[in-house]
């Protein structure tokens, strides 16, 4: 297989200019506002998303360069591969975000709860539906003893992604 093209369909705006210092979840984000810009000829696919009280924002790590496929992830000093990680350094510079939707002004997606570097290019937006995407008996493997400090920790360099 050749290499995957993909075209953004927008850009997230948010508070975040720097990776210092940004919530590493959107659950550690509770309140931080910021809107997704979707490309005018993409408005159109925005139908009916209204209805749901969050989405999944799809997007392009778009600084990040280069990638380990062990890293020390921000809720652990112990190593763990990148697959095991929501680490932004990946073979593939994907990131997802479940954030709130607050409401939509034609082509604008007015959110609540991001994680997410302003300037990042959007490639997709999905609706969060819990019967869907939340299973009932799960683990959570390594971060079963931090993810207490989620709300207390913060981006700090680890991953920067100019480098």
């Amino acid at each position: 297989m050749n290499g995957i093209l993909y075209q953004p369909i927008g850009i997230v705006h948010t508070p975040f200019t720097d990776i210092k210092d940004m919530p590493i979840q959107p659950s550690a984000a509770a309140g931080v506002k910021g809107y997704a810009e979707v490309y005018p000829e993409y408005e159109k696919g925005l139908k009916d998303l209204d209805g749901f009280s969050h989405i999944i924002l799809i997007y392009h790590f778009h600084l990040s360069n280069g990638y380990r496929l062990e890293v020390r992830p921000f809720l652990d000093e112990k190593t763990h591969g990148v697959f095991a990680t929501r680490a932004p350094r990946r073979p593939n510079n994907i990131g997802i975000s479940v954030v709130q939707l607050v409401k939509i002004e034609n082509n604008i997606l007015h959110i609540e709860n991001v994680d997410i570097l302003d300037g990042t290019p959007l490639l997709d937006i999905k609706p969060f539906v819990p019967d869907f995407d939340a299973a009932a008996d799960t683990r959570i493997g390594w971060l079963t003893g931090s993810k207490h400090q989620m709300s207390v920790r913060k981006s700090d360099g680890r991953f920067d992604i100019r480098s």
